[in-house]
């Protein structure tokens, strides 16, 4: 210290002290106290920008502050920086980073394809607590430091272990296949005490790691632990044992330990020292047993990856009643199919309504009250296909994430597309019983949320319309639902087979100018066969009432007779009638006109018959002349005048070219005729109920685009892992394949519309289809072709999987869906509906469907042989199982989940696919999806009985499902609340600190 004009005059040691600044009524000075009592020190500072520098410098000068620097770079240097939040974790590297990841200098993992790249279990010893007498509540935080990157990446957390030392934890980690991981990774482990659970898990996924967590956020730092992949890879006994510091690097808190984990190797040690639960367990019985040929074959690995996308991996290991361990890797992931099959329908959708719009143009001319019919009818009909164009080209202009999200589930431009659709997959490894899958497709409810519930849903709308249509006097005639469904399956089979037969008639000209008998032959019975499925398709008494209305429908028709209903069958209904006026008037059927020819028609599509007989008459004569055999004439041959045979001599081409001119001729007509016919029908179906005919069938377009994406991606992934079991394959082309729907929705309010649309949309998936073919190329996505009401889904296999099929399908064979749905509302709306509300709608829907379940299980048993899938129980198992859901049913219990759990049993018992949906397929789907997991392991797999609950919370708290919630609301909570938690049945109750407050 000097005086302003002097030299030094003493040395001050600014340790243990602070300093502050002292403001007199003159100056301000900065003023250094001591801890120790020494006088303070006044320094004068020589200008006011000068005052706050050197404030700070003289209060970090002291050794306390140099340590705290020192220890803050050497934590910056040591962890570095966390610029990614935990929602991030998840989403892998796009593909060109990757690349740029993968240089030489990183070492690979070897791995089996389609397996996860890395897995390891976590256990510590010996934990420290901050205080002597507190109980640790402890969880581990993983973090991944990439080599390239030098970015800290949160991944995952264990559950919490409560009450012990010496934690070991159920929940392990793994990285997907996908995952950029190599020997060079480092992997950093922190360990957590946790005081207050509740605040857990909303706070754990937003400290950078190079901080300690506040107090408030309910758990503390104990210390941390980071290795190198490579170290564990290669490590001898597979296992390393950290230990764990405290942030500065300074003090032990314990040790922790790293196992490598492969699913297929049982892991040694007893499980007698881990917490266990001791409350009663009773939940479903659940059961179902695959081949394990089919779970990480890599001839999978191609079709499986074009559906599949952005998987989440988790990993547990759960004791077993023997004190033996299992092991459990559950998956999640999303699918391509979400967008794909939606665009596809959406397409198909837009052909045939502009295929109908030209068939109405073609009507001809029609009076003026018909024509104005027709006029509004096209003009709405181009309003909804221009909605659908849109609906299209804003699809095709999606990019990023292949599933929609909770909160896009109103969204205008994604009504077509399924709510949060995933793959939910749990692999079971067990010491004493084979690998085995088991599979839940997950989806929000198919609904036509942008459209709303005021009015209901479907299955009130179509019955409430078809109501009002039959009884409200329209300008036009009524035709039944069967007869509008008619109509349109006869236009599809006119433009299914005319394009055919004309083309087969030419290959049969082709085969006549070669002179090729044996060619000639078959193009003459594949014309033979296409053209008699032509005629019988007109054998309708529909077609030629059709006409007859057309023919009343041209300008200057007056009518010589009144209208009258012909299906009367009484002919005093007939005279009451006979008075009336004529006039044009809504009928309930077509009207009789007596200047009309019935027979006109008959003749007209008989003509075609005939020029068929005509033409194979004259194939005969020219094969026999050819092969120089006796002509003999048959008793039912047709005639010569019939035929118009010119002469069985000369060139083959010049012989049958006029018949089949002739034939064409004929067809033409008949088609002229009966597309118009039908069409006709269908104005009447349109102008009967526009709008609203036009909505509802949006509306039913919008959810069956959402229930058959679903139905897509369960055929699919449940082919791929029965491709080796033959008995499934043989219940597949035989009987056809089960697809049980589970519903949790409540009958109140909303939902009970949701429920409406659903139960219609799950019931149209009985008129889909499904063929296999083998793929041609690259893309291994599936074909959707037909109509509303028709569609057939090729499915595409590699050659490799194709051969592994049996012949009944590799030829084509069209495989049957059987789609059932079970609903249980389990909320507290559901409580009101009990109470206050119907719960009418949920029990018819489960009757109805009880019923087809039966029909399938009646199939079942008449056409497989009771030895042909030697993994099921003795049928009587399953009559039992039936009769005990009957029972459940009948008697209308409050919430009775046993339905659901009943119904999922024999599901898998019928090698089934299964469906799990709520609202928006996050929280209630979660809880049940979750149960039914722990339900399988324990009546499947032995797991100790007091570990139920454990393992419950484990895939509740650290699973895909609440994966599952982040990727929906980008929260790591539930949405549900205490006071509606109080009405869920027990077992559907999430873990304290796993619910909350959240956007759905």
């Amino acid at each position: 210290m000097k005086n302003k004009s002097s030299d030094a005059s003493e040395v001050v040691i600014l340790e243990r002290c602070w300093v502050v600044e002292f403001r007199s009524k003159t100056d301000v000075s900065i003023v250094p106290r001591f801890q120790s009592g020494e006088p303070d020190l006044y320094l004068e500072d020589a200008s006011k920008p000068d005052r706050e520098p050197w404030a700070v410098a003289l209060a970090e000068v002291n050794s306390e502050g140099l340590h705290n620097k020192i220890q803050q770079l050497r934590r910056l240097i040591m962890e570095i920086k966390e610029e990614r939040s935990s929602d991030e974790a998840r989403q892998f590297l796009p593909s060109s980073q990757l690349d740029s990841l993968g240089e030489p200098q990183f070492t690979s993992i070897q791995r089996i394809a389609n397996e996860p790249k890395l897995e390891f279990s976590l256990a510590c010893k010996d934990l420290v607590a901050a205080t002597r007498d507190r109980k640790l509540n402890t969880f581990i935080q993983v973090s991944v430091v990439h080599p390239a990157e030098h970015i800290l990446t949160r991944y995952s957390s264990t559950e919490i272990v409560e009450g012990t030392k010496d934690p070991l934890f159920l929940t392990g980690v793994t990285f997907p296949p996908e995952y950029p991981i190599y020997e060079e990774t480092k992997i950093k482990l922190t360990v957590y005490d946790v005081k207050d659970k509740s605040q857990d898990t909303v706070c754990t996924s937003v400290l950078p790691d190079h901080k300690e967590p506040r107090a408030d956020v309910g758990r503390s730092f104990l210390g941390c632990a980071t290795f190198r992949v490579g170290d564990l890879v290669k490590s001898k006994e597979q296992q390393l044992t950290l230990t764990l510091r405290t942030s500065d690097g300074g003090k032990t808190v314990g040790t922790i330990e790293v196992n490598l984990v492969k699913m297929g190797e049982l892991e040694e040690g007893e499980t007698d020292h881990i917490t266990a639960d001791t409350q009663d367990q009773k939940c479903a019985l659940v059961r179902e047993c695959t081949a394990t040929e089919g779970i990480s074959g890599k001839d999978n690995l191609p079709s499986l990856n074009a559906v599949l996308r952005n998987p989440v991996c988790k990993l547990y290991r759960f004791p077993t009643s023997d004190n033996k361990w299992m092991r459990i890797r559950e998956q999640m992931a999303e699918t391509t199919l979400s967008f794909h099959v939606p665009k596809e329908l959406i397409n198909l959708h837009i052909k045939e309504d502009m295929r109908r719009n030209q068939e109405l143009k073609d009507l001809g001319e029609l009076a003026p009250h018909w024509d104005n019919m027709r006029k509004s009818v096209i003009a709405h009909c181009d309003q909804m296909l221009s909605m659908y164009q849109d609906t299209l080209a804003e699809l095709g202009k999606h990019t990023g994430s292949s599933f929609k999200s909770s909160c896009s589930k109103g969204e205008k431009t994604l009504e077509f597309i399924p709510i949060n659709l995933h793959l939910q997959r749990m692999h079971v490894h067990s010491p004493r019983l084979k690998d085995a899958l088991y599979d839940v497709i997950t989806v929000g409810a198919p609904a036509a949320h942008f459209q709303g519930f005021k009015n209901g849903g479907l299955r009130k709308l179509l019955s409430k319309f078809e109501a009002e249509r039959r009884n409200t006097g329209y300008q036009c005639i009524y035709y039944s639902p069967e007869n509008t469904a008619k109509a349109k399956e006869v236009l599809s089979n006119i433009n299914h087979l005319q394009p055919l037969i004309s083309s087969h008639a030419d290959l049969l000209l082709s085969s006549a100018s070669q002179r090729s008998p044996d060619s000639l032959k078959n193009s003459l019975k594949m014309l033979s066969e296409k053209t008699e499925l032509f005629v019988h398709a007109f054998k309708d008494q529909l077609v030629r009432s059709a006409l007859l209305a057309l023919y009343t429908a041209r300008p200057g028709c007056v009518l010589k007779k009144p209208a009258v209903p012909r299906n009367s069958a009484e002919e005093g209904a007939d005279a009451q009638h006979q008075d009336h006026p004529s006039q044009i008037k809504r009928q309930d059927s077509i009207p009789h006109h007596s200047e009309y020819d019935e027979e006109e028609w008959d003749r007209v599509w008989a003509n075609v018959a005939k020029s068929l007989n005509c033409l194979i008459a004259m194939v005969d004569r020219l094969l026999e002349k050819d092969s120089n055999s006796h002509i003999k004439e048959g008793e039912d041959e047709p005639s010569a005048a019939d035929c118009k045979v010119l002469h069985t001599g000369g060139d083959w081409y010049e012989q049958l070219y006029p018949l089949v001119i002739t034939l064409k001729d004929c067809m033409g007509e008949v088609v002229t005729r009966a597309k118009q016919s039908m069409a006709f029908v269908l104005l009447q179906e349109l102008a009967c109920g526009l709008p609203q005919c036009l909505m509802l069938t949006l509306r039913r377009d919008i959810v069956f685009s959402q229930a058959l994406a679903g139905l897509v991606c369960g055929f699919v992934i449940k082919l791929h892992t029965g491709l080796h079991d033959q008995g499934f394959l043989q219940q597949l082309h035989t009987v056809g394949l089960l697809v049980q729907y589970e519903g949790l929705l409540s009958t109140y309010s909303e939902e009970a519309g949701m429920l409406e649309d659903m139960a219609v949309g799950i019931s149209d998936l009985q008129k889909v289809k499904f063929k296999v073919i083998e793929a041609k190329s690259e893309d291994f996505l599936p074909i959707i072709t037909g109509r509303r009401e028709h569609y057939i889904i090729e499915v595409q296999l590699p050659a490799k999987m194709f051969e592994l099929l049996p012949q009944e399908i590799k030829e084509g064979k069209l495989l049957h869906m059987y789609p059932v749905l079970f609903n249980v509302g389990i909320n507290e709306q559901q409580t009101l509906a009990e109470r206050f509300g119907d719960t009418t709608l949920q029990e018819n829907i489960n009757q109805e469907n009880l019923e087809l379940l039966k029909e399938y299980y009646k199939l079942f048993t008449e056409k497989m042989p009771p030895d042909c899938l030697p993994h099921f129980q003795e049928q009587n198992d399953l009559k039992g199982l039936l009769e005990s859901l009957h029972q459940n049913i009948q008697a209308k219990k409050r919430k009775n989940v046993e339905i659901m759990w009943l119904a999922a049993t024999i599901c898998r018992k019928l090698n089934g696919v299964r469906f799990t949906c709520c609202k928006s397929a996050k929280d209630r789907t979660s809880m049940s999806v979750t149960l039914e997991q722990c339900s399988i392991l324990r009546d499947e797999h032995q797991l100790h009985k007091d570990f139920f609950i454990r393992a419950l919370d484990c895939m509740r708290r650290e699973g895909c499902r609440i994966e599952n919630v982040l990727k929906n609301v980008k929260c790591r909570k539930y949405a549900f609340n205490m006071i509606q938690l109080m009405a869920f049945p027990k077992y559907y109750r999430p873990p304290e600190g796993t619910y909350g407050k959240a956007d759905t």
